[in-house]
C-alpha cells in the first residue's frame, strides 16, 4: 500500500476551488487504496482532504503536534492520529512515511513543508516524487521563483526535474507514476559548479 503525504492548509476561508480539490484528492487516494498522510487538521483543505479519503473507505493518518491537539484542531475521525512533540517532528514523520509528496495550495506552513521536501530531494535524502497541485495557478509565482534560482545559478537546471506540476487533483496519480527517477546519487547536482 502506498502512502502519499499531502501538504495543505487549515484555513476554511479560502476559495471553494481549493477545498473541492482537497476533497477530490482525498477521494482519488481513497479509491486507489493509498494511505493519505497529512497534518491531522479537521478544517480547511486539511479537513476536506481527510473527509474525501474517508468517504471512499481510504486510510488516513494524521500527524499532529500536541499543542494543536490540546487546542482541538485535530480531525476526530481518522484511521490513525500520531501525536508528536513539535512541528519539526511532524514534518520528519510525514516525509519519512511518504512514497510521494503532494502540495496543495496553502500558506507559509505548506510552503515550508514543500521547500523542505525539495531541499531533501536536492541533497539525495528523499528520492520520491514531489507533485505541486497548481489550482487556480496558485503556485505560478513559486514556480517562477524556482526557475529564477536556476537562471541565477543557485540551482542546477537538473533540479527542475525534482517536482512535477499537476493542474488539478485528477492528474496527481499519473504525475506520481510518471515522475522522473531520482536517487541519492543525484546529490552530485546539489552543489552548482
Amino acid at each position: 500500500m502506498k502512502r502519499v503525504t499531502v501538504y495543505c492548509a487549515s484555513s476554511p476561508k479560502t476559495h471553494a476551488d481549493y477545498l473541492n480539490a482537497a476533497t477530490r484528492l482525498g477521494e482519488i487516494l481513497g479509491d486507489a487504496g493509498w494511505t493519505t498522510v497529512y497534518g491531522g487538521g479537521g478544517i480547511g483543505s486539511m479537513g476536506a482532504l481527510a473527509d474525501g479519503a474517508l468517504s471512499r473507505g481510504g486510510r488516513v493518518e494524521g500527524v499532529l503536534p500536541r499543542f494543536m491537539y490540546d487546542l482541538e484542531w485535530g480531525h476526530t475521525g481518522l484511521t490513525d492520529l500520531h501525536l508528536v512533540n513539535d512541528l519539526h517532528e511532524r514534518k520528519r514523520l510525514m516525509i519519512d512515511r511518504a512514497d510521494a509528496v503532494v502540495a496543495l495550495p496553502g500558506g507559509c506552513g505548506t510552503f515550508e513543508e514543500l521547500f523542505e521536501a525539495i531541499t531533501w530531494k536536492r541533497l539525495g535524502l528523499f528520492a520520491k516524487p514531489i507533485i505541486i497541485v497548481n489550482i487556480r495557478n496558485y503556485y505560478d509565482p513559486c514556480l517562477k521563483l524556482l526557475e529564477q534560482a536556476v537562471r541565477e545559478h543557485f540551482m542546477n537546471e537538473k533540479h527542475l526535474e525534482m517536482w512535477s506540476v499537476a493542474a488539478g487533483a485528477d492528474e496527481v496519480l499519473d504525475k506520481i507514476e510518471q515522475a522522473p527517477a531520482w536517487s541519492e546519487d543525484d546529490r552530485r547536482f546539489a552543489a552548482v559548479k
